[in-house]
């Protein structure tokens, strides 16, 4: 489907959203993705300046759209294994760029990476270790009380393959009455069909600690800034650029959300024009509502209008 611009009247409740906490994320993503002379504009009005220097531009069918949910999960962990501590998270091999694909998740989790001195923590749930990937970041409670952050750092190089779908598909499941909840339940219910399952997703991440983000902030995302809930967005960064700020309208277990989120991070599943996994913020009660995203609506992307002219607006 060829790109379609839009005007701001055509966006669902666009004069009732909150244009400044929109503009807050989206200076925050400035300096990283080089939009020059636009960052620097002097901004009086965060409404006006986006109806002034952006067109609304939808890319792809919104029949095909799809809105997930993901957060940052606080997890109990330790530095050292011992006891109920068993399950690692790992930092990078050194050869992680030289050897493509690397080990597969079934081949790491079965010893293929024992002994080589990356693992950085030890958690006690194999389940919580596997939708901590999904996520790719995290805070850990330590055994001391601490408080430490983790984030993406690579991956295998293996296809992400969604074990949700798989489980959907072959127990015939209700999809609108399923989400990471359910099928953290029958996993942890179902240890040893649950372990085939999840290494039936080949794709592996690794960590690395992260230094210098403050209690308030939310985790680092792709583009190198830290995400704000409701506002920044993970999407297919091949079709819409990081930093892109793009108008949702979608619904979620929680009530319709109309808003102006950022193009700020990225995910394996996160796939298409219109395809965004909407970033909830830290805890469980944000996870609550992440879990039971998944809902059709459409994606507009807010295209400077100096490019809306090259792509032939």
């Amino acid at each position: 489907m060829e790109p379609h611009a839009l005007g701001f009247s055509d966006l669902d409740n666009w004069a009732d959203d909150d244009h400044e906490a929109a503009l807050r994320t989206w200076r925050a993503s400035c300096s990283r993705t080089g939009k020059g002379v636009i960052c620097d504009l002097p901004i009086h009005n965060a409404r006006r300046f986006f109806e002034t220097h952006f067109t609304p531009v939808q890319f792809g069918n919104p029949d095909e759209a799809l809105f997930t949910g993901y957060y940052e999960p606080v997890i109990p962990a330790s530095r050292h294994r011992t006891g109920k501590w068993q399950y690692p998270l790992y930092a990078p091999p050194a050869d992680l760029g030289n050897r493509k694909p690397h080990f597969s998740r079934a081949q790491i989790e079965d010893g293929a990476l024992t002994g080589k001195g990356l693992e950085i923590f030890w958690l006690a749930d194999p389940v919580e270790r596997y939708f901590l990937q999904i996520q790719g970041s995290g805070r850990l409670r330590l055994t001391d009380g601490a408080l430490v952050r983790v984030g993406y750092a690579g991956k295998n190089g293996h296809r992400y393959v969604s074990i949700g779908n798989i489980y959907l598909t072959r127990r015939k499941a209700d999809p609108s009455r399923f989400g990471a909840g359910s099928l953290k339940r029958w996993l942890r219910a179902n240890p040893r069909d649950g372990r085939k399952l999840m290494h039936e997703n080949p794709s592996f991440v690794f960590f690395t600690e992260r230094q210098g983000l403050g209690v308030e902030q939310g985790p680092v995302g792709a583009l190198g800034v830290p995400l704000t809930p409701k506002r920044s967005l993970a999407v297919d960064p091949d079709l819409t650029p990081l930093g892109t700020p793009v108008w949702v309208e979608t619904t979620a277990s929680t009530g319709p959300i109309r808003s102006l989120m950022v193009a700020q991070d990225t995910g394996s599943a996160i796939k298409g024009h219109q395809r965004g996994d909407l970033f909830f913020g830290t805890g469980a009660r944000a996870g609550k509502v992440a879990g039971t995203m998944r809902a059709g609506g459409r994606m507009i992307s807010l295209v400077p209008n100096d490019q809306f002219a090259r792509i032939g607006g």
